[in-house]
């Protein structure tokens, strides 16, 4: 059975989808399932910002096939691990958890850099493209860190 990551932002369009490509491409693919989807319903099925399309692109990673989905409560059933970028969407996915099994998946994604620290990916959508290319830089550093977590688990 696979384990299954899902990586959480407000729209789905920037930050998650960048992690989810980042995650997915550190991991075996028979092993681990990565996915990613919004606190919100902004861009449901929408692709990814064109600006994480060419940051991902840029490293070597295809995330044009992603669409934007909402997260929904059945998501504590189906994922075993669940990363928001940071506080608010955080909350968002803690107000919809139904015991302290559910809780216990959330964890903030840069939790794996700076436990306890509470630290955020910043949105970069009304960055210029710069912001796209620090917000992967983060990410990709937080990744290697659940990756590395994630194979001492498995």
């Amino acid at each position: 059975m696979k384990t299954k990551i899902l990586m959480v932002c407000l729209g789905n369009i920037c930050r998650s989808p960048l992690a989810e490509g980042i995650l997915a491409s550190k991991l075996d693919p028979s092993k681990f399932e990565v996915a990613s989807c919004g606190t919100s319903n902004y861009h449901i099925g929408k692709k990814p910002d064109n600006r994480s399309i060419a940051v991902a692109k840029k490293y070597g990673i295809d995330i044009t096939q992603q669409k934007a989905t909402q997260f929904t409560t059945s998501d504590f059933d189906r994922y075993d691990y669940i990363y928001p970028m940071d506080r608010s969407n955080l909350e968002n996915i803690l107000a919809l958890a139904r015991n302290e099994e559910d809780t216990a998946k959330v964890q903030l994604i840069l939790e794996s850099i700076a436990p306890n620290e509470q630290l955020e990916v910043p949105d970069p959508y009304y960055s210029s493209n710069d912001g796209f290319e620090n917000v992967y830089k983060i990410l990709n550093k937080a990744c290697n860190n659940i990756k590395r977590q994630l194979q001492n688990i498995n």
